[in-house]
């Protein structure tokens, strides 16, 4: 009878509203997918506070810096913007050898800053040699300890940012391990122990670069066409981005720390500079990153929180061409290419 169709209706649009009400518990506004990289090796660059402005105008809620610079600090208070902030791979040593190093750093780097959303500290970022190595676990305690004390320690989290060569066995991805356990391993323990991503730079670019036969560039830049099949997971991808990212949760599971998530700290294309370097592929990649990474991984799905490589081309930084042309934007602040974040 119609009583009990209306009332079939109104549990069902209940049921409804409870789904937009969990959908939107798990998708909290705190989470931020994109955010952009704020490199500084240039003599061209746009001011702090411009630079912050730009990033509120096109909508980019994070930023990472490579070192604590006062006057980005100072710009970015009260914008609501959330920073990955390093710690510089020169100041290490110090942080690692002494506790006191590391409650200084808090009070002249962090505690000035209330207004400022800090939300991950990296302790190094893509350290390869042996010893710098070994000094960034006791860093990462000492800074994790100055923080606590200041008040802080729920609040931001301390991790360090790898090169995303530290997996290997990277093919299929659910074959992905870590190359040197000995060195990961008590990181990703003390990360499982604090609720702390891995901080992971995460190129196609040079996975394209290094084996253009195997890798198709439409698979590279999220271009349809392309779908690889993974037999260990049964799981199908349509873009190396992807396969990348679930072969690190691979070797997480491989480490006995399938806990601790990824924030991937670095990603992006260069416009210029050599192979496969031009504007189209890297407003195709770069804008199919920001398309994408709300929805996760086939491995992983919701939010993987994602910080594009960079803001700026950058004109003085040193090695091969391409790396003055990742920019998202050119020193006088007009789009590299166009992209919709």
């Amino acid at each position: 009878d119609d009583r009990s169709s209306m009332a079939k209706q109104g549990v069902a649009s209940m049921l409804a509203v409870a789904l937009v009400l969990v959908s939107l518990a798990a998708f909290p506004r705190g989470v931020h997918s994109i955010g952009v990289c704020n490199g500084v090796i240039g003599n061209n660059l746009p001011s702090p506070s411009d630079v912050v402005k730009l990033y509120k105008s096109k909508g980019i809620n994070s930023m990472r810096i490579y070192a604590p610079e006062s006057n980005v600090l100072k710009a970015l208070s009260g914008t609501g913007i959330g920073l990955l902030m390093d710690v510089g791979n020169g100041v290490l040593p110090g942080l690692a050898n002494d506790p006191s190093a590391a409650a200084a750093w808090v009070k002249a780097n962090v505690q000035p800053y209330p207004g400022v959303s800090f939300r991950y500290i990296a302790v190094g970022n893509e350290v390869m040699d042996s010893d710098g190595q070994k000094t960034i676990l006791p860093a990462m305690k000492n800074l994790q300890g100055a923080l606590a004390a200041a008040g802080l320690g729920g609040r931001v989290k301390v991790s360090t940012s790898v090169r995303f060569d530290v997996v290997t066995d990277t093919f299929p991805p659910s074959n992905g391990v870590f190359a040197d356990l000995d060195y990961m391993g008590p990181i990703l323990d003390f990360l499982a122990s604090t609720g702390a991503p891995l901080l992971v730079n995460v190129y196609p670019y040079f996975a394209y670069k290094g084996d253009p036969q195997n890798i198709k560039l439409n698979y590279a830049t999220f271009t349809p066409g392309t779908t690889v099949n993974d037999d260990g997971n049964g799981l199908t991808y349509t873009n190396l981005f992807d396969a990348m990212v679930d072969s690190i949760y691979a070797a997480l599971e491989d480490a006995e720390t399938p806990g601790v998530k990824v924030v991937v700290s670095e990603s992006g294309w260069p416009s210029d500079g050599g192979f496969g370097a031009t504007a189209q592929n890297a407003r195709a990649y770069n804008q199919g990153l920001i398309n994408h990474v709300g929805g996760g991984t086939p491995k992983r799905s919701g939010p993987l929180e994602t910080y594009m490589f960079a803001m700026f081309n950058e004109n003085e930084k040193k090695g091969d061409p391409t790396e003055n042309h990742f920019g998202l934007f050119n020193p006088d602040k007009s789009a590299a290419y166009s992209i919709r974040f």
